[in-house]
Parts: C-alpha cells; structure tokens; sequence
C-alpha cells in the first residue's frame, strides 16, 4: 500500500505534463521536511536538484494527498504525512557514506540499510539498474543471512573476503533478512539518489 501510494502521485494527471520528478525524490522531500522541519519551494528545489516547476508540481501533488501543508514558514508534513514518513524510515532506518573499496564502483557511496526485506534480493542486478536509471554508476546489494553478510554470487562472508568494506558497513548493524544497499556515483547527491532508487525495488507495495 505505502508503496502504491507514492507511486500514483507520479501518475500523469490532466492537464499538465507528465511529472519530472521521481519516488526518489518525494522520498527525499518527506525526509527532509522530517528532519529539518518547514523548508521553502527554493530551498526544496536546491535540495532535491530539480527545477522550479518540478518542485510546484511535487508539492501541489504532496498537498493534494494531505501529506505535507504549506504556510509561510515553508512546507511541512502533515499528520498523515508523518505517519507515512515513520512507515518508510521503519524499513530503511539508517544511511551512512562508505570510502571507496573492492565492493564499490564510484568514487562517492551511500549505504541504506533495508530492515527485513532481504529475501527479495536475487543477483542485485535489479538494485544496479534501478540505480544507473537515476544517473548513478551502480549499486551492490547485499544480504545478511545466517548471521554473515553475503554478497550474491560473489561472496558468502563479507566479513573474510572484504574486511576492510565490512568494517564499514558493519556500523549499520544489519541483522538476519536485512538487506544493504550500495550506491556509488560521482557525486554524493547521485550516489544517495542510486541507492534510494534500489531500495525502491525491495519495496513490498
């Protein structure tokens, strides 16, 4: 349901061009407003790296679903909207940037952790795609399972094989059925929106 939620806010709606923006980037603006409270359409646009009309659009979109308000002060999230915010940061509780390693294809990287959804993982090959589509240079998911943490068809023992990388992600304390996922890009902002866009795929709706 969350999922389908913000989804259809990207639905082409008349009249009107079809969106320019993302989940990637709604789900940087709930974060935002989260976080840092009210923030203004500029501010929005300059965070979220999108234009004037995109930035209109998404918040005439937010506001439509009750999800944000907007005041003098900036835009805010609503009731509902903290309660969808609290859903999402349930599932992908924790971020932090890695150093470049032998795990990593980019200079910049964003790790998420992903609460519970590891068994949706295959080869990631879905996660990489998802994450070159939004202008990133990849991403390597990762599964923890049977107490280690596993990268498929690579290696089943993060910890031996990559120890440096390990100790790294191990600060995001990842438990059994967690997924990690790996943005790496040539930016950080670009590294953070490839790896929200793979975690988008593991997404249940």
């Amino acid at each position: 349901m969350m999922k389908n939620r913000l989804e259809r806010l990207l639905e082409e709606k008349a009249p009107g061009p079809y969106p320019s923006f993302s989940v990637v980037h709604i789900i940087k603006a709930l974060e935002l407003m989260a976080v840092k409270g009210p923030i203004g359409r500029g501010r929005l646009s300059g965070e979220l790296n999108i234009g004037e009309g995109a930035t209109r659009t998404l918040i005439n979109r937010l506001k439509n679903a009750d999800l944000i308000t907007a005041s003098k002060l900036g835009c805010s999230l609503t009731k509902k909207g903290r309660e969808l915010w609290s859903e999402l940061h349930a599932i992908f509780p924790q971020k932090t940037a890695l150093k470049k390693s032998k795990l990593t294809v980019a200079a910049y990287n964003i790790a998420i952790l992903v609460k519970g959804h590891g068994q949706k993982v295959g080869s990631g090959m879905a996660q990489r795609d998802a994450a070159i589509m939004v202008g990133a240079k990849g991403a390597t998911t990762l599964v923890f399972k049977n107490r280690k943490l596993v990268l498929p068809g690579v290696s089943k023992d993060i910890a031996a094989d990559f120890p440096t990388a390990y100790n790294q992600i191990a600060k995001l304390k990842p438990e059994e059925n967690d997924a990690l996922v790996i943005g790496s890009a040539d930016t950080p902002r670009k590294a953070e929106e490839g790896a929200l866009a793979a975690t988008w795929t593991l997404i249940n709706n």
